[in-house]
């Protein structure tokens, strides 16, 4: 084995355990403090990690399968390994390497295991330990798991790798911060865990403000300076907002005061529960994502391809929905020849795009490829071929269609995945998405797991933006469908926005919730200025721009409303929306008097799946207006088979219309009798 590495923990007895197993950073085993060698394989090292860290007993057929690309005799193989395992593992006294059955399984109670100590402290709860237990732990992540090592041809391994990876990568970011926040901000020692926070995160805010901070409280101001630039240049190239921290620098140099100055590092942010794990992991935050600089044959670096690429990283930076690799590092890769599913595995991101460009006379033609680096599966492929009348428009609008396709593939892979997990299994990135899965299917039931799994999303961790964004979509539910109590849920629904925006204001979806929040309070202008702010920061977010059609189709104006619509299906043309993007165009038709088209888009909507009720009463009313009565009684027969009572006072109280759209819709109301 490689290193010299001191246990952790020591026996009851004051002495060391006779096993200790580093499975963070170079994988070493030591028996009484002696190293015990493995031979030099890279299946026998990862079967160790992964039943070090299974909670059961795992199947040989199992092991099998996740570790050997159907060799000749994979069981044989795996009965070599266990016997090289009960080697450095078994003693005479005590066999650590059990096969209970057909299953295999590690016995390592009494051994310190670096990975399994830290999983421990996780589940009872990071910000429960004292000072001394924190520096412990920060002490064992000396590496990534099973650092350096990768298997070829085994996808659910390297699946899992990669996921086990993050966990510790959570946790070791938690430890310190917790840390931090436990020593004097201008510390050697804090300043020292400072830089592995801000090493770990480069996109924290909180880590880099809090390391400024310590910094500023030293005096050492010019190190402070010379971070905050190198900071900057480090958000600026992946697209992010920096306005924020520098303004935060700004606050300190104005009031540097060792006595007044506080470092904002809290593990908590204000009006969240305080930060702890649970007994599941944290897991990751975000699905992560390169994109590959474009190809163009012939061409030179710097032209269109790349240009191209540059602008679809920065887009897809903003949605804020996933981690996406900052260009610098996918272009120094590309410019060394890697492959762009090697780069994937070199940069450690679950999916990689990559494409071509090229410009035979009179086209463009754009070829694009999504693919999940785990699996080598191509999730998402396309070609573009435009007339480049206007080069500039058509790139803006293959661009848009790309960064939207990608956005939309990535979350439905996401949403399968976590719904085919056991659901106390989930980390919060799998329960946000298995809450999507059940929020979009517009039941008061569904609706109800929806809230479920975001809570639990929070639970895990507390500063997840696009959950409290998705909580505050349950309760609106809930209020415009009068699921429960208007007001209590529309209170709900405004509170989890704001937590939304406390945790990241920059998320386009935290905006979009406090706006349709807003909507709900009748706080219409608000409500605007707020949607447009989601728009304003993500141009792409389709969402966001079917928020500004769903009020302006009300109470605004009908003309932008129809817009809004238009561009949010282009950008999400298969949105689980979709029924409510065709909705609120038909009604901004209906507010211009154009009722016939004010039918055929209310009919549109009512053919999306889950179109729900309220749905069919905009049908209902706009073909009543339209005069196709026999139709719009059809409609509002179906309604009343669920809802007996429903009138035009229930329609009328579930939107905002001015009066003289309320008129109108009376007036429909009446020719079918729901007046």
């Amino acid at each position: 084995m490689e290193t010299d590495v001191e246990s952790a923990r020591s026996k009851p007895d004051g002495g060391m355990p006779g096993l200790s197993v580093r499975l963070l950073g170079p994988l070493t085993i030591r028996r009484d403090g002696a190293a015990s060698v493995l031979p030099a394989s890279r299946k026998l090292r990862a079967l160790l990690v992964y039943l070090a860290l299974a909670p059961h007993p795992v199947g040989r057929s199992r092991l099998c399968e996740l570790l050997w690309d159907v060799p000749n005799d994979p069981r044989g193989e795996l009965r070599w390994c266990l016997s090289k395992l009960r080697g450095a593992l078994d003693t005479p006294e005590r066999a650590r390497v059990l096969t209970p059955g057909d299953a295999v399984a590690l016995d390592l109670d009494g051994c310190m295991v670096d990975a399994l100590e830290i999983g421990h402290a996780a589940a009872q709860g990071i910000d429960t330990l004292d000072a001394d237990r924190l520096r412990t732990l920060a002490g064992l992540f000396a590496g990534d798991l099973l650092d350096g090592l990768e298997l070829d041809r085994s996808p659910l391994f390297n699946s899992w790798l990669t996921g086990q990876r993050r966990r510790f990568r959570s946790i070791h970011a938690a430890v310190l911060e917790r840390l931090i926040a436990t020593l004097p901000p201008e510390s050697d020692e804090a300043i020292a865990h400072l830089d592995n926070w801000v090493e770990l995160a480069p996109f924290d805010g909180r880590a880099h403000a809090a390391l400024l901070a310590g910094l500023n409280r030293r005096g050492e101001l010019d190190a402070a300076e010379k971070h905050l630039a190198a900071a900057e240049q480090l958000f600026r190239a992946e697209g992010l907002d920096f306005a924020s921290l520098r303004a935060t620098w700004g606050m300190m140099r104005g009031q540097r005061s060792p006595a007044s100055a506080q470092p904002p590092c809290a593990s908590t942010a204000p009006g969240l529960a305080p930060t702890s794990l649970d007994t599941e992991p944290v897991g990751p935050s975000q699905a992560s994502l390169a994109v590959m600089p474009f190809s163009q044959d012939g061409a030179p670096r710097g032209g269109l391809a790349d240009g191209l690429t540059h602008d679809i990283i920065t887009r897809l930076a903003k949605l804020r929905d996933f981690f996406v690799i900052a260009r610098g590092s996918v272009f120094a890769l590309s410019e060394q020849n890697i492959a762009p599913e090697d780069a994937g595995r070199r940069l450690n991101v679950d999916y990689v795009a990559t494409g071509t460009v090229s410009n035979p006379a009179g086209r463009l033609i754009v070829a694009v490829e999504l693919v999940e680096v785990r699996t080598a599966r191509i999730v998402w492929a396309e070609t573009f071929e435009r007339r480049p009348d206007d080069l500039f428009a058509v790139l803006e609008e293959i661009g848009n269609t790309i960064v939207s396709s990608i956005a939309a593939e990535i979350e439905i892979v996401e949403r399968n995945r976590a719904l085919l997990k056991a659901p106390n299994s989930l980390n919060a990135w799998e329960a946000y998405h298995r809450g999507l899965w059940h929020m979009y299917r517009f039941t008061r039931d569904e609706n109800e797991q929806a809230r479920h799994f975001f809570g639990r999303a929070l639970r895990l961790d507390p500063t997840f933006a696009r959950a409290h964004a998705g909580l505050s979509f349950t309760h609106w539910q809930a209020a415009f469908q009068r699921w429960g109590d208007r007001d209590r849920e529309s209170a709900l629904a405004y509170e989890s926005a704001g937590l939304s925006l406390l945790v990241d204001d920059h998320n386009p979806a935290s905006h979009w919730a406090m706006g349709r929040a807003l909507w709900l309070r009748g706080e219409h202008d608000d409500s605007l200025y707020e949607l447009k702010q989601a728009v304003s920061l993500s141009p792409n977010f389709a969402l966001g721009h079917y928020a500004l059609s769903f009020v302006h189709s009300q109470s605004g104006d009908p003309q932008e409303a129809i817009s809004s619509s238009d561009h949010s299906r282009h950008l999400s043309p298969f949105d689980p929306l979709l029924f409510a993007m065709l909705s609120a165009r038909a009604m901004a038709h209906a507010r211009l008097g154009q009722f016939d088209e004010a039918a055929e888009w209310a009919l549109k909507a009512t053919k999306r799946p889950n179109a729900h009720a309220i749905i069919l009463a905009i049908a209902a009313h706009c073909l009543a207006l339209a005069g196709r009565l026999e139709e719009a009684r059809g409609f509002a027969a179906v309604i009343r088979r669920t809802l007996p009572d429903y009138r035009a006072d229930d329609f009328i109280g579930t939107f905002r219309f001015e009066p003289d759209a309320e008129a109108l819709f009376r007036q429909g109301a009446r020719r079918i009798g729901l007046g």
